[in-house]
């Protein structure tokens, strides 16, 4: 599927920034094994915790709770990376903070040696590579982002990495899409922004006048405001 949301006059990009969690990099396929890992690793079931599948389910509650006060800037990474894991044994009656430091150490020091992209990544990649100049721009902490790209083999393709940490904010703000901007040399008229969430990548490049394609691999996003929508990587080279 290709979607044009608007009328616009084609463009002649330079600049391509690419979000990397649930973009590129399967986030939720990558995590679900990391967990599958920590759950046989530190015995879980024996612990009182009847399934993976419950765990996985409180864990993501926590978690998506606990991001969303990190976005706002109510708390600070450490704070989320243990509380997550805190909170998630303790709805299950398992009160051990020794355990729960050891899952949240492992779990940042693991999953960033996961591999899982989404299908097409590299075809893409090598597509627009010598085409346009490419960058990565992720809220994701700074030291596992760097793992994942390592790790991954995409690392290659970038020419500058910009961290939420290292702009001092995050998507959707424009600052740190102005950040990236002046860090490439870039303007907002050359520069095309590829990402998965319509709030945090679509609409946060819209408010610096900054195009955008919308990677909907679900199909059940609702309606963007971006320049484009796809559900594939793939279908990326039919615009660019």
């Amino acid at each position: 599927m290709l979607k044009m949301n608007c009328v616009v006059n084609r463009k002649t990009y330079r600049h391509i920034f690419f979000d990397l969690d649930n973009t590129l990099w399967d986030f939720d396929a990558n995590s679900m094994d990391t967990f599958r890992d920590l759950f046989s690793k530190y015995h879980l079931k024996l612990k009182g915790i009847e399934s993976f599948e419950n765990f996985l389910f409180v864990y993501h509650k926590h978690n998506a709770l606990l991001w969303e006060s990190y976005r706002q800037g109510k708390i600070l990474k450490d704070f989320l990376n243990l509380s997550r894991f805190t909170l998630t044994l303790d709805e299950f009656g398992i009160h051990d903070e020794v355990l729960s430091v050891n899952l949240a150490r492992d779990y940042v020091l693991l999953s960033p040696t996961k591999t899982i992209l989404f299908p097409e990544a590299f075809q893409l990649l090598d597509y627009l590579s010598g085409r346009y100049k490419m960058h990565i721009i992720t809220n994701g902490f700074e030291e596992i982002q760097y793992k994942k790209l390592s790790n991954s083999g995409l690392a290659k393709y970038f020419e500058n990495i910009i961290t939420s940490e290292d702009a001092g904010t995050r998507k959707p703000e424009p600052l740190i899409f102005e950040y990236a901007l002046n860090k490439c040399g870039a303007s907002a008229y050359e520069t095309l922004m590829i990402g998965d969430e319509e709030e945090v990548d679509i609409q946060g490049a819209i408010r610096v006048g900054i195009d955008s394609i919308l990677v909907d691999f679900s199909g059940k996003q609702a309606e963007s405001k971006a320049t484009y929508t796809v559900n594939s990587l793939g279908r990326l080279i039919d615009i660019l």
